[in-house]
């Protein structure tokens, strides 16, 4: 009988002919669900660090297994020793191994390990006995398992780091905090060239110019990008410390993805299935799924009977084109309403598309957890906010394109609207009989406020609501850069759940968009004004970088919205600004 290694030798070759042959350069995601009984080197004492200068990793914890990972950074092929334990001085391996790491996955291993003990804390590194060469020590988990007594579930939900906009210390705050997982709600990567998104006067002297020097379009491009975030301390402290559960959003891609092409991918950037799948391939190096073969990455998580988590993908997989507000303005600027909102009702435009939608039911419907939890990309609650409202905030955004900064006239005109907005929706609320059906009118003349959101999907999202419709619902959300808590409420305004929306680890919000970073006072009136305005949104912060943590228990949930002071020093200071209770 052949022992592990043979057998992890045999499998490294047959996936190398598999990728030399042109069929498609899978991960390679080494399985293993035996102990490994042969010869095995010692673990060294020495050079501690070298040649894994990306760190450790593990992702997609069950209750059965956990994927770990690192990158050898000596840039030769290595047979590399993996040992996986329950204590951090390794003398309980509960598993061992070799895996190969070589060019083919740009020197990524990724190991698949099974059959090990549920609701545990595990040790794990990776040695190269030959050159004496250590990773760091892991910290992961495995999940509990329904029949594991467990009393709650700690989860910290994050989006959106974009390097050049400042240091990941929401990263390091994470890595302090008491979460179980990390739950990555994608832009764990941008594509943009250095000068352009989220550069900033701190970009230069904090040396966090984006590499390659140049917006990413090939697998070497994509995999130097990958190397450039892993290289961040923060980020690195984090992966270490506990595992992750991923999906992507479209940076990990291009701005604005959808199923056959991007906002930031122009004819002359060659083939966007070609870039889509050398970015496919790259992001499955580094953040290695169970699905691993395909771009089907939605995929669920069950901790014990308190939660099901499913993660989807609202981006690549069946994506119609957005609808942009821009295609319904005639030469006049007349906008067409009645071209605009046959459109909006299509039944044929999809975000999740069929497949997923039936997998994510049969799912649900079989499901006995207490929580039913959705990590997704973008907000699912109804932002409708005043139409003469949007139309400000764009004309702020084409003058901040055009000038470098908005016309004081317009954000005079910005101020004077949402107080007078503000005041006839509070009186609207108070059933004031003298209000007259042209301030009404104001209020109840709305559009969508992001149509890249699951806003301008309307009819998908029903269907959705009809699948989640008197379950306990969660649905946490990224993308938007800034913190939203919202009601998901379908077409006949019944109640399906609560959204939980995170701000970003770096990226910029509206407050950036806006021009008003210098004066957190407006975005704060912005945010108050919106929740006040938007019918279905009881929360949000327009200018703070954070993340999301959120206590699940078989009684109820409790969200946390913490924000680091800032990302361009090193010291910060981590505080809570909203709490909310589920139950």
């Amino acid at each position: 009988m052949e022992n592990s290694n043979q057998l992890n030798r045999r499998k490294f070759l047959k996936n190398s002919l598999l990728a030399a042959g042109g069929i498609f350069i899978a991960p390679l995601i080494e399985s293993c669900s035996d102990d490994f009984t042969g010869d095995v080197d010692a673990a060294p004492d020495g050079l501690k660090n070298s040649g894994f200068e990306s760190g450790v990793a593990s992702f997609d914890p069950g209750a059965t297994g956990v994927i770990i990972w690192t990158r050898y950074s000596a840039g030769a092929n290595a047979e590399i020793t993996w040992e996986i334990s329950k204590n951090n001085s390794f003398s309980e391996v509960v598993r061992r191994g070799k895996a190969n790491a070589t060019a083919v996955n740009d020197f990524t291993i990724a190991v698949d390990i099974q059959n090990i003990p549920s609701h545990t804390k595990y040790y794990y590194r990776f040695y190269n006995g030959t050159t004496k060469e250590v990773s760091v020590v892991g910290e992961t988990l495995t999940l509990p398992s329904q029949s594991d007594s467990v009393n709650e579930v700690k989860m910290a939900v994050v989006s959106c780091s974009n390097f050049p906009a400042g240091l990941f210390n929401v990263y390091g705050a994470i890595a302090q905090s008491e979460a179980d997982v990390v739950v990555h709600l994608g832009d764990y990567i941008y594509e943009y060239a250095p000068g352009q998104y989220g550069t900033n006067p701190y970009t230069n002297p904090l040396g966090r110019i984006h590499k390659p020097a140049k917006e990413i379009l090939t697998l070497d491009d994509y995999r130097e990008r990958y190397r450039q975030y892993r290289g961040d301390k923060n980020l690195q402290l984090l992966h270490q410390k506990k595992p992750f559960i991923c999906v992507w959003d479209d940076h990990e891609f291009a701005n604005d993805t959808y199923k056959s092409g991007a906002e930031n991918h122009q004819p002359d950037e060659g083939d966007f299935q070609a870039r889509k799948m050398a970015a496919f391939q790259a992001y499955s190096e580094y953040i290695p799924l169970k699905t691993g073969k395909d771009l089907r990455i939605y995929r669920s998580f069950n901790f014990g009977n308190i939660v099901s988590l499913y993660m989807m993908d609202t981006r690549v997989i069946a994506r119609d084109k957005q609808m942009e507000y821009s295609d319904y303005l005639d030469s006049a600027g007349n906008f067409n309403q009645a071209q605009f909102q046959t459109d909006f009702l299509s039944t044929n435009r999809k975000l999740i598309g069929n497949e997923q939608m039936t997998w994510l039911g049969s799912q649900i419907n079989a499901d006995t957890a207490k929580w039913k939890v959705l990590g997704q990309q973008i907000l699912m609650t109804k932002m409708m906010v005043p139409a003469e409202l949007l139309m400000l905030l764009n004309r702020i955004l084409a003058e901040i394109k055009q000038h470098g900064s908005a016309q004081p006239a317009t954000m005079q005109a910005l101020q004077t609207t949402l107080t007078q907005l503000v005041v006839i929706k509070t009186r609207y609320k108070q059933q004031d009989p003298t209000l007259t059906p042209q301030e009404i009118a104001r209020i109840k003349t709305t559009l969508p406020y992001n149509l890249d959101a699951w806003d301008g999907y309307f009819m998908e999202r029903e269907q959705l609501y009809s699948i989640l419709a008197g379950k306990n619902v969660v649905v946490l959300a990224g993308d938007t850069h800034n913190a939203w808590l919202g009601k998901l409420t379908n077409a006949q305004g019944t109640f399906i759940g609560t959204e939980l929306a995170c701000s970003s680890v770096s990226s910029p919000g509206l407050e950036g968009y806006l021009g008003i970073t210098s004066d957190p006072t407006k975005a704060i009136e912005l945010a108050q004004a919106f929740s006040v305005l938007i019918d279905d949104l009881d929360y949000a912060n327009l200018y703070k970088r954070g993340y999301l943590h959120v206590k699940f228990t078989t009684g109820s949930s409790q969200a946390e919205w913490r924000f680091v002071d800032n990302v361009f020093s090193e010291t910060y200071t981590t505080s809570t600004e909203k709490t909310h209770t589920i139950s």
